[in-house]
């Protein structure tokens, strides 16, 4: 049986005085080395922060989807995908929101968002549409009315040709994912590029090819309007 349904997205605002502050992107886009230089920068202005990733790194079952992605386990990629979202709702609740509520600044590599454009990646579907996006959001619970993961304030996507990506993972001494291959960055960087195109409210595009300095700086110029009021 085939049946029509319709729904709309409803997001969950920061209720907190702490900001919540995401870098998204795939790998090699800089998401690592400026999280590095705004630590730097908030703690020189005396603001405190916390630094987190997606997955984590500590928790249970982000150790165990890095040891998937790393290794090229075979499970099913749909597995996957919620082996992603509990280590993300655990990691909200558990670190996240304390610290959003105790007025901290969190700036997260990666959030939510990317359930999406890897969940198409992962489902072996080769073009980002509404449909398939919107199934992915409510079978994970994550935009439904009933979600529980809060809206960041401020998400940068760090735009980086894929050319560039795929440089600077030669250069690397990381452990290679599955991801890290041309046809599926290729796919990915469509995926976020689609998905600031839906949710243009949501999102701040930054030219990540440019210099680490000059990226620091287009990301700090759009936070410094909340912290200078």
């Amino acid at each position: 049986m085939k049946y029509h349904v319709e729904f709309d997205l409803e997001f969950k605002k920061n209720p907190y005085k702490g900001r919540y502050i995401v870098l998204e992107g795939v790998n090699a886009s800089g998401k690592s080395t400026q999280a590095k230089k705004l630590k730097e920068y908030f703690q020189k202005k005396g603001i405190d922060i916390l630094t987190v990733d997606e997955p984590t790194h500590d928790l249970i079952i982000g150790k165990f989807v890095r040891k998937i992605i790393t290794e090229g386990t075979q499970i099913p990629r749909s597995a996957l995908q919620y082996l992603y979202t509990a280590d993300r709702i655990i990691n909200h609740e558990s670190v996240i929101l304390p610290a959003l509520e105790a007025g901290k600044v969190v700036l997260s590599s990666r959030s939510f968002w990317s359930a999406v454009v890897y969940g198409v990646v992962d489902q072996g579907k080769h073009n980002y549409s509404r449909p398939d996006a919107n199934l992915l959001l409510v079978a994970q619970g994550i935009l439904s009315q009933y979600h529980k993961i809060t809206l960041p304030d401020y998400t940068f996507y760090l735009d980086t040709p894929v050319d560039l990506v795929i440089e600077r993972m030669a250069k690397m001494n990381n452990t290679k994912d599955i991801y890290e291959t041309k046809e599926k960055l290729d796919q990915l960087l469509r995926g976020y590029r689609w998905l600031v195109k839906e949710f243009p409210q949501e999102f701040t595009t930054i030219d990540a090819s440019k210099s680490v300095e000059d990226v620091t700086t287009q990301i700090t110029n759009v936070v410094n309007k909340h912290f200078s009021r």
